[in-house]
């Protein structure tokens, strides 16, 4: 279970973070959270899809790495194969916190989770040196700050889909070389057919908002999915 305590240069001075790739089982998942801010990088490597959570009923997007619970077919013997890492993988075991101040307005800070399997005391990237972060820390903090940005603006963009009826269940059905299948089941798509029925004003609304871009962007990662198909295969 995470532990997220706020990050200090006195409480975690000799902390380190092990960053390869499959070192632990925190990078082996099915997907990673992103956002549409994201969607132009992720498109290129992965699937975009979406998920319903199922303590609030909030869709977000996702990139799909596997077609199994904690699968990863982008990593094989240490190393990450694809152009683009998703800014959720490469953020952990950080995320950004909220401290209450004297003015009741939340103060931001960055938070680590002292239970994850990618901390360690000997090997692995430091956080500090000597009260200054370190290089790899500076990439971190700014990585939180880009998906802070990227999910504030998620929050209007999942509005705009859901308002207007834009994504529809998904499922896929997957047979491997061997005979094998497997079942791509939960997810949502984007509604292409709504999509092209929507009048000038809404789209042109959805262009000011910057939320047009990652639709088609989405739209366009389907594509991926053969290359998940392709991953698969090779294993077997």
């Amino acid at each position: 279970m995470s532990n997220y305590v706020v990050l200090s240069p006195e409480t975690h001075h000799d902390t380190r973070v092990l960053t390869e790739p499959g070192k632990t089982q925190a990078d082996v998942v099915q997907f990673a959270m992103t956002h549409p801010l994201e969607f132009r990088n992720i498109q290129a490597c992965y699937p975009i899809f979406f998920s319903k959570s199922r303590d609030t009923g909030e869709f977000f997007p996702l990139a799909l790495l596997g077609f199994e619970k904690n699968e990863n077919l982008f990593i094989t013997q240490g190393q990450w194969h694809a152009s683009y890492i998703p800014m959720m993988i490469e953020r952990q075991p950080f995320l950004v916190g909220y401290q209450q101040t004297a003015d009741e307005n939340p103060n931001p800070v960055v938070s680590i989770d002292i239970n994850s399997p990618k901390i360690s005391d000997n090997e692995g990237q430091r956080l500090f040196e000597g009260n200054k972060p370190t290089d790899y820390m500076k990439g971190i903090m700014a990585k939180l700050e880009a998906l802070h940005q990227g999910h504030e603006h998620g929050k209007g963009f999942i509005s705009a889909l859901t308002d207007n009826d834009l994504l529809e269940p998904f499922s896929l059905d997957i047979t491997l070389n061997n005979g094998t299948s497997n079942q791509l089941m939960g997810f949502y798509t984007i509604n292409e057919h709504k999509l092209l029925e929507l009048d000038g004003d809404t789209l042109a609304n959805f262009n000011q908002k910057g939320y047009l871009q990652p639709i088609y962007m989405a739209v366009a990662s389907y594509a991926r999915i053969r290359d998940l198909i392709d991953k698969k295969n090779a294993l077997i």
